[in-house]
């Protein structure tokens, strides 16, 4: 046998034990700290280099004097190689646990930022967990607005319902009593708050729908002129008791591929809010348009401007916004006009299932007077 083939033996062989003794170390210590792992690493190849060095440096016959020159070379880079070796293991072990306190903010709702402080791997996990911290403080965020929009829902209906209930109830008595100066006036309010009371349970079988995500959008071809034209003609007499002009614009021919009645009911909720709180001898203006990304419907109202703070939750469940959409003298409390709060909700819910969007903002009137336009993009 050849000395290239003895030293090849001689090597394998004593790095194949030495391997194996190493693998069954580091399954002993599997359960560890990562750092024992590393160590066990540093010792099996330091280990292995000097019995293969000792072995052969025997089998070459050399002297005494240089074997432990040869000794003492490989005794200091097995030393160096295992101060490496722990002083990794002791880094990678602290920036575990690291990671480890900022996985436990992370539970506890506190904040991560992804500094760079570690090696590759890490600082990509550590990255990601900053991103899903963030998620989950928008998603918590998000919970906390809609538990909130649950709590003032429930409040608001409640309140929105006993009224009316309320009214019936007096009425009914009278009737009953015999004591109703005009039994016919009762009954046609009873009829009216009925009515009301009607359309409210019909806007909350809705937004429970699209809560639930079960509202059934069919689009097909739309002529928004004829949309347009029904939804203002069906809203003129409201307007008319309120002393609001309706007014429409839209091109000729133009179309839109969207639900028919979920897109009328958008639009009939849009101008019957913009008449709610647009004061008398104002007016609503209701725009079509194509844009760039799509067709837009814009209804434009004399409401008095909305503060910023309420326009963030001015599509919020049952939220009816603040005094600047109040008109002075009162709402008109008729079936079309007093609602629980839902019709915004329930736009942006029909909207969004069309993969539109929705938005409010602040304008100026023909009269100089502030008012608000409601813009509703759809997809083409």
């Amino acid at each position: 046998m050849s000395d290239l083939a003895e030293i090849w033996l001689v090597a394998i062989g004593s790095g194949v034990t030495v391997g194996l003794l190493g693998l069954l170390a580091g399954w002993a210590l599997r359960h560890r700290s990562l750092r024992w792992q590393l160590l066990v690493v540093g010792v099996v190849t330091t280990v292995t280099v000097l019995l293969g060095v000792q072995v052969i440096s025997r089998r070459m016959l050399i002297s005494d004097h240089d074997r432990s020159v040869v000794l003492i070379v490989t005794s200091a880079a097995a030393v160096v190689s295992l101060a490496v070796a722990l002083g990794l293991a002791a880094a990678l072990a602290r920036w575990s646990q690291s990671l480890r306190e900022e996985v436990r903010r992370v539970g506890d709702g506190g904040a991560v930022v992804a500094e760079r402080r570690y090696p590759a791997e890490l600082q990509g996990l550590a990255t990601e967990l900053a991103d899903a911290n963030r998620r989950l403080a928008e998603a918590r965020e998000r919970e906390q607005r809609l538990e909130d929009s649950r709590r003032e829902l429930v409040s608001w209906v409640s309140h929105d319902l006993r009224t009316p209930l309320a009214g019936i109830r007096a009425m009914a008595e009278a009737l009953e009593d015999g004591v109703a100066v005009d039994p016919t006036r009762y009954h046609r309010q009873i009829r009216g708050e009925v009515d009301r009371m009607v359309l409210m349970v019909d806007d909350l079988f809705e937004l429970s729908r699209i809560h639930a995500g079960q509202l059934v959008v069919e689009p097909q071809a739309v002529s928004l002129g004829d949309l347009v034209s029904e939804a203002l003609a069906a809203a003129d007499p409201v307007a008319r008791a309120r002393g609001v002009r309706l007014d429409g614009e839209v091109p000729h021919g133009l179309q839109v591929d969207a639900d028919p009645a979920g897109l009328s009911r958008v639009l009939a909720n849009l101008i019957v809010n913009g008449i709610r709180h647009t004061p008398a001898d104002g007016s609503v203006h209701v725009l079509a348009r194509p844009v760039d990304d799509g067709v837009e419907l814009a209804v434009t109202d004399g409401c008095g401007g909305i503060a910023d703070d309420a326009r963030d939750r001015l599509f919020d469940v049952g939220y009816r916004g603040t005094a600047a959409r109040t008109p002075e003298g009162g709402e008109l409390q008729d079936v079309h006009t007093a609602r629980a709060g839902l019709g915004l909700a329930i736009v942006k819910g029909i909207v969004e299932a069309h993969h539109g969007r929705v938005a409010v903002e602040n304008v100026p009137t023909a009269a100089g007077l502030a008012g608000c336009r409601f813009r509703v993009v759809l997809p083409a």
